[in-house]
């Protein structure tokens, strides 16, 4: 067995891991680079094999830096079926299409003010791309082995960190190894904790929080402050939040709060259609989260919906305290930049993050204290308040990690992806003083014989 690594390596976005054995080829994520331009220039790098032979594609889950290169992938003539869970085909169902219009929408407007260097400037993809690679999902249940071919079998069992999100264990005829997907917390606020895996020769782990502990501070409770001393100050309160998972924590998290009569009772707008979408969700997967019935339906009544343009530029002129949670989770792009625009100088305002900013993102700049950012070719002065919650992460921390480790018994070797150079590194670092192991942190595009 070969694997390539082509993403994931020396940062959180872009998984793509090749393998090649007896003739066939399988592509284990098949996601999309984000944040920093000289990652996100290799999303049109072709790949270094021919997207036609490849056989298939095996999904961990459906955010985009794990998915969103599939329709990308099969405009380039990848016919082969993509195996995935069924909540992240659900979800993918309304990720890759949007990733298509945003894309469409992006290059439009580069086009009409002249911020491309490219004339005219493309999508990468459109909707219509995006549909079409849909047709090629299969579902695979949690725990069932799959065995497309001679000599090969998978099997998908759940990671936690968001609906359909799973570890990847994949067997050949004399090894097998494991990919950890991104991994959840045992003690997330909305999802059940990830389930022991079996034993493999070969891991591939994720690192994302590799150099670090989440903060033992109640998130409630900094949440909670910063809703309260905004709106004392008579502020909006605007939250960059992934549409999927992070979006729907933090709205049962504030619902938490009023009924516990911790915040005021003032305004939630959920201004992502998706969202709400993927808030619909969590009553078809009652079995992989923590919420009862009743708790998924106070996410939906609970939270004024924002489904249009004009109300969505409405949600520019609040006058009251309020809190604004829209998309994207690190201010890449989406609904949330008009708010950043229109509430970010202002004083007594805030910006709240919680979880992860990757290097190069406008998030990763606001936590980092900058006193501008960048939006549609102009810079826009910071003045709100910035806080990051890294409690409401849906990834698990280095100790975690190495918990979800444990289980495996002297393995060939530990690869080590899916972070940035620093934490990946530390959790090399961690593997080897914890348990021995031989550890590897792959570079882009390297490969190994397993």
């Amino acid at each position: 067995m070969r694997i390539d690594f082509l993403g994931g390596t020396g940062t959180v976005t872009g998984s793509k891991y090749l393998l090649t054995h007896h003739g066939r080829r399988l592509l284990v994520d098949c996601g999309l680079f984000q944040g920093l331009k000289q990652l996100r220039l290799h999303n049109w790098d072709p790949l270094p094999v021919d997207a036609a032979s490849i056989d298939a594609v095996l999904l961990t889950h459906a955010h985009l830096d794990h998915s969103g290169y599939v329709p990308r992938l099969v405009k380039s003539g990848f016919r082969g079926n993509v195996y995935c869970t069924a909540a992240t085909r659900e979800l993918c169902q309304l990720l890759l299409p949007d990733s298509g219009w945003l894309q469409e929408e992006d290059a439009e407007y580069a086009n009409r003010h002249g911020h491309s260097r490219h004339k005219p400037s493309l999508p990468l993809y459109t909707q219509e791309d995006a549909r079409v690679a849909l047709e090629a999902f299969e579902e695979i249940p949690f725990g069932h082995e799959c065995s497309p071919w001679s000599g090969w079998s998978w099997r998908l069992q759940r990671a936690g960190h968001i609906l359909g999100a799973a570890s990847a264990r994949i067997a050949w005829d004399g090894g097998s190894l494991l990919f950890s997907g991104d991994v959840g917390r045992s003690d997330d606020l909305l999802m059940r904790p990830p389930q022991t895996v079996e034993k493999a020769d070969y891991v591939v782990v994720e690192s994302t929080y590799g150099n670090r502990q989440h903060p033992q501070e109640d998130g409630l409770v900094e949440l909670a402050s910063v809703i309260n001393r905004t709106a004392a100050r008579g502020g909006i309160v605007v939250a960059p939040a992934f549409a999927v998972g992070r979006a729907q924590t933090l709205i049962h998290a504030i619902q938490l709060l009023k009924s516990a009569r911790r915040i005021p009772d003032l305004p939630v707008y959920l201004n992502s259609p998706m969202a709400a979408d993927v808030t619909g969700l969590y009553k078809n997967h009652a079995d992989e989260h923590r919420l009862g019935a009743i708790e998924c339906e106070a996410m939906s009544v609970q939270t004024t919906i924002v489904n249009t343009v004009e109300e969505s530029r409405r949600l520019n002129s609040l006058s009251y305290p309020s809190v604004i949670v829209s998309a994207s989770g690190m201010a890449t792009g989406g609904r949330v930049l008009h708010h950043l625009k229109a509430y970010a100088p202002d004083r007594k305002n805030a910006i709240l993050f919680a979880g992860f900013q990757a290097a190069g993102t406008r998030g990763q700049a606001l936590v980092d204290g900058a006193d501008a950012i960048k939006i549609h070719g102009a810079y826009v002065k910071v003045r709100a308040e910035v806080t990051n919650l890294a409690q409401f992460s849906a990834h698990a921390d280095r100790r975690q990690l190495l918990d979800w480790l444990g289980v495996q018994h002297s393995p060939r070797r530990v690869f080590v992806t899916h972070g940035e150079p620093v934490a990946a590194d530390a959790m090399r670092l961690a593997i080897e003083e914890t348990y021995g192991w031989d550890c590897t942190v792959p570079e882009y595009r390297q490969s190994f014989e397993l």
